[in-house]
C-alpha cells in the first residue's frame, strides 16, 4: 500500500476545522488556579527588593512567588544565563533585569483578575543601569556589561577562512562593499505561549504547553526546579504555530514552579498561564537582526574570486539558539557559490533588547540577505545577467563547500535556479542566460508607478550541523494474530501546524504496508515517548522518516520471528558531521540541504513609497512530496510569511523598549496582502540521504524572497535597498536619496 506521494487529508483537519482540536490554552482541569507574570518594564536595572506582603494579603491570592522560591534560578537552551526570576538570590547577577520583559514574581490565584490585581501590588525597588542597544556600541571597551561574570557582551565568535583572501580581491576586476541591516522578526504565533501544570498520578510535574522538542525543555525545566528529568513531564496538544520561537522556554518553568509551590503548601491544584499578546510580544524571542559587513571580487569573466564578511548578531539580553543561529548564518553568508578565497567572522552580542532566538531560517534569510545583494551588485557591475552569473559559480554535485569538505549528495541548486528562471522569463541561449521578455517599467495608467523583476536563490541545511549527534527516536508496536490489525508509533514530533502527525502516519502506513487507518499515534509526551529530536531546522520528517522507514524494518521482521504483539524501539543515526576547526572553521557541517531560488514582480509607487508583490516565482527541491498539498500549502504559508519580513513587519525598539507591542502597531500579512499571483514549482530530485528520497522544507521559502525584492525594486527605480523592511517611509528616503 503507497502513501508516499498521496495528498490525503490531514489528520487533524476536521478537528480544527470544528474547534474540537485541544491547545495548551483550552485545557481546563478540576479545581484549576490561574497564574500571571509581572515582567519588569524595564531595559537594565538591579532589583533592590520584591515586597510582596501586599499582594499576599488579596483575597484569593494563593501565593506569591520571587527569586527566592525557585531552587536553582537560571535556565537556557545552551548556556544557563537567564534567571528564572530576576530578584536577590543565591546566584551572582540572577538580581538583574536585562530586558522589559524579565520576570520579576508571579501570583497565584483563584482567577486571572485576582491574580493581575495581585501582580500590580508588589513593590518592587530598582537601581536602573545603563541601557546598550546597538550591537557595534555593546562590543565597546567602555560598554555596560550586561553579565559581569563573563565580562564581555561579546558571547561568540564564528569563522571560516579558506584561501587567501586579500591575493583572491587582487584578481579581481570589480570589487562590491556594502552594510547590510537586516530587521528584528515578531513570531505572531496565533496562539501565545501558555502552560498548564499540575503533579501527576506518578508524582511528576507535568506541564501542558506549546513547544518544538520536548525533550529540550525537560531537561531545562529539571535544572531549573532541582528535580531529576524523570519527575518532570512535557506534553504538547496542538501548537499554534512555532516558526523557530517555541524553541526557547518562555512559561513552563514558572508555571510548574507554581504547581510545585502548591503542593509544598499542603493543598495540589493546577495552575494555569497564558501570556497577553503583548506579554508575548515583549517577553519572548524574535529574529535576530544581523549587521553585516560585505566586500566580494569578482573577474570581469564572471568568477566570483573572494568574499570577505562581518557579521554582528544582535543576541538580546540573554542567548538562547544565538549561537547556532549566528554559525548557520555564518554558511550562508556565502550563498551556495563555489568561492576560494573567503573570509568570514561573525560575532554573538549581547544587547538590552528582547532576546534573540530561532526563527524559520535559522539565521539564513538574513545571510542570504547579504549574499544575494552582492551577486545582483556584482551582475550590474559587470554588464552580466544575474542568472548567467549564478550558474558560472554555484555549486554543483562534487562541489566542495567553503568549509573545505565536499557538498552532501544531492545538490540541485542549479536545477531550482533554473526552473525558477525558466518559470519568470530567463531562457538559456548559446550567449547564456538573458531575460527574454521586458516589464514595462514605467506604468502607462499610473506614470508615477515603477515595474522591475528580481531573482535570488539559496540552500538550507537540513537538520542541525557542526558535529551536533542528530538522531531520532520512535518505538513501533504491531498487534493482531495472523496479520497486523494496529500498529501504534510512539514519537516525540510536536505538530506545530505543519501537518508532521499526517507525515508520520503516511510514511508508517507505507513503511509497514497496512491501511492508515491502522494507525495510531502516541505523541509529543515525554512520558510516553523518546526523543524524536526537535521540530525545527527543517529536520523532522528527514529524520523522523528514516527512523520510521529502518524501524518498520526490524518491527516486520520481529512479526515475523516472535511471539505477537511487537514492540520494537528504534533510533537512526544521521551520518556524522564535524565541529569547526577553532582555528579556521573548516569542517563538514551538516548532513543534508535543500534548495530554492525565488523571483519576484513588483510595483514601486513612487508618490508613496509602497512596495506592492504582484507575483512570486519560487522553485523548490524537496527530493520527495510525502504529501503534496501540505507541500504546497507550507510553500504558500511560508512566502506569505515571507512578504511579511521583507515589506511588513516592522518590530521597532527604542532603548530598550518595544514601540510595537501589539497587532495593531506592528503589522503582520492579512489575507490582502498575499500577492495576487504564486507560481510554485515543487521539484522532485531524491536526496540520497533522505526517507523515500525526502528533503527537508519548512523554512526554504523564508530564504531568498528578500533579496529577489530588493533586486526587483533596484530594476525599477535605479536604488538598491541596504535594510528592510521595506516600509513606505523607508522606500520614499531610498528614492528621495536618488533624486537628490
Amino acid at each position: 500500500m503507497k502513501y508516499i506521494g498521496q495528498s490525503i487529508p490531514r489528520i487533524d483537519a476536521k478537528a480544527k476545522v470544528k474547534g474540537e482540536a485541544v491547545f495548551a490554552s483550552d485545557m481546563v482541569l478540576p479545581n484549576q488556579t490561574y497564574l500571571k507574570m509581572l515582567m519588569a518594564r524595564r531595559p537594565h536595572a538591579i532589583v533592590k527588593s520584591v515586597d510582596t506582603r501586599e499582594a499576599q494579603a488579596l483575597p484569593g491570592v494563593l501565593a506569591v512567588l520571587t527569586s527566592r522560591d525557585v531552587p536553582c534560578n537560571e535556565f537556557g537552551y545552551y548556556s544557563y544565563d537567564q534567571p528564572v526570576l530576576c530578584g536577590p538570590c543565591s546566584k551572582p547577577y540572577a538580581d538583574r533585569v536585562r530586558f522589559v520583559g524579565d520576570r520579576v514574581a508571579a501570583v497565584v490565584a483563584e482567577s486571572e483578575e485576582i491574580a493581575k490585581a495581585a501582580c500590580r501590588l508588589i513593590r518592587v525597588e530598582y537601581e536602573d543601569l545603563p541601557v546598550v542597544t546597538d550591537v557595534e556600541e555593546a562590543m565597546k571597551e567602555d560598554a555596560p556589561i550586561l553579565h559581569p561574570d563573563l565580562g564581555s557582551n561579546v558571547f561568540g565568535h564564528h569563522k571560516i577562512y579558506n584561501g587567501d583572501v586579500e591575493a583572491g580581491f587582487r584578481q579581481a576586476d570589480v570589487i562590491v562593499e556594502a552594510v547590510y541591516n537586516t530587521p528584528a522578526q515578531e513570531h505572531a504565533f496565533l496562539q501565545p505561549e501558555s502552560g498548564l501544570a499540575y503533579i501527576d498520578e506518578a508524582g511528576r510535574v507535568a506541564v501542558v504547553t506549546t513547544g518544538q522538542w520536548g525533550a529540550k525543555d525537560r531537561k531545562q525545566m529539571a535544572h531549573a526546579l532541582g528535580l531529576a528529568e524523570d519527575q518532570v513531564r512535557v506534553i504538547y496538544p496542538m501548537t499554534g504555530g512555532a516558526f523557530g520561537g517555541r524553541e526557547d522556554i518562555s512559561v513552563q518553568i514558572i508555571v510548574a514552579l507554581a504547581a510545585l509551590k502548591l503542593q509544598q503548601m499542603g493543598h495540589p491544584r493546577p495552575v494555569k498561564v497564558i501570556w497577553t499578546r503583548e506579554e508575548s510580544m515583549i517577553g519572548h524571542c524574535k529574529r535576530h537582526p544581523i549587521r553585516i559587513f560585505g566586500r566580494w571580487g569578482a573577474t570581469k569573466e564572471g568568477k566570483i574570486v573572494a568574499a570577505e564578511v562581518k557579521l554582528l548578531a544582535d543576541g538580546g539580553a540573554y542567548k538562547f539558539t544565538t549561537s547556532i543561529v549566528t554559525s548557520n548564518a555564518v554558511i550562508n553568508s556565502l550563498g551556495p557559490y563555489e568561492i576560494p578565497n573567503v573570509k568570514v567572522d561573525a560575532y554573538d552580542v549581547y544587547t538590552n533588547n528582547v532576546p534573540r532566538g530561532a526563527f524559520r531560517g535559522f539565521g539564513g534569510p538574513q545571510a542570504v540577505f547579504s549574499a544575494e545583494q552582492m551577486v545582483n551588485k556584482l551582475a550590474v557591475a559587470l554588464h552580466l545577467d544575474p542568472v548567467e552569473l549564478r550558474m558560472r559559480n554555484l555549486a554543483h554535485e562534487g562541489s566542495l563547500q567553503t568549509m573545505g569538505a565536499p557538498y552532501p549528495p544531492g545538490v540541485t541548486i542549479r536545477e531550482a535556479t533554473e526552473s525558477c528562471a525558466h518559470e519568470a522569463g530567463w531562457k538559456q541561449a548559446e550567449t547564456g542566460w538573458a531575460l527574454t521578455r521586458k516589464l514595462a517599467q514605467v506604468d502607462p495608467v499610473k506614470p508615477y508607478v515603477r515595474h522591475g523583476l528580481g531573482i535570488a536563490c539559496a540552500h538550507k541545511n537540513v537538520g542541525f550541523s557542526y558535529g551536533f549527534l542528530e538522531s531520532s527516536s520512535v518505538g513501533i508496536e504491531l498487534f493482531g494474530e495472523k496479520e497486523i490489525e494496529r500498529a501504534v508509533i510512539h514519537h516525540g514530533a510536536s505538530e506545530v501546524g505543519m501537518g508532521v502527525h499526517t507525515v508520520i502516519s503516511q510514511m508508517a502506513a507505507d513503511a509497514l504496508n497496512i491501511p492508515i487507518e491502522k494507525i495510531e499515534l502516541v505523541s509529543s509526551d515525554t512520558a510516553l515517548a523518546g526523543d524524536s529530536g526537535s521540530v525545527s531546522a527543517s529536520r523532522m520528517t528527514f529524520f523522523i522518516g528514516n527512523a520510521i522507514k529502518e524501524g518498520a524494518e526490524k518491527a516486520l521482521q520481529a512479526w515475523q520471528d516472535e511471539p505477537h504483539p511487537i514492540h520494537i524501539e528504534h533510533t537512526y543515526h544521521a551520518p556524522l558531521t564535524t565541529a569547526p576547526d577553532p582555528e579556521t572553521g573548516q569542517c563538514d557541517p551538516n548532513v543534508a540541504y535543500g534548495y530554492t531560488a525565488q523571483a519576484a514582480e513588483v510595483s514601486v509607487d513612487t508618490e508613496t513609497g509602497q512596495v506592492l508583490i504582484d507575483k512570486i516565482y519560487c522553485s523548490i527541491d524537496v527530493g520527495k512530496a510525502i504529501n503534496p498539498q501540505q507541500v504546497t500549502g507550507q510553500i504558500e504559508g511560508g512566502l506569505v510569511q515571507s512578504v511579511g519580513y521583507s515589506v511588513m513587519e516592522n518590530f521597532i525598539e527604542k532603548e530598550g523598549k518595544v514601540l510595537t507591542p501589539s497587532l495593531s502597531t506592528y503589522l503582520i500579512p492579512t489575507v490582502l496582502d498575499i500577492p495576487p499571483e504564486l507560481d510554485i514549482q515543487v521539484l522532485e530530485i531524491p536526496d540520497p540521504r533522505g526517507p523515500w528520497g525526502a528533503r527537508g522544507l519548512g523554512e526554504m521559502m523564508l530564504m531568498c524572497l528578500a533579496p529577489a525584492i530588493t533586486a526587483a525594486i533596484h530594476d525599477a527605480t535605479g536604488v538598491w535597498f541596504d535594510r528592510f523592511p521595506l516600509v513606505p517611509e523607508l522606500v520614499l528616503q531610498g528614492l528621495s536619496e536618488k533624486k537628490r
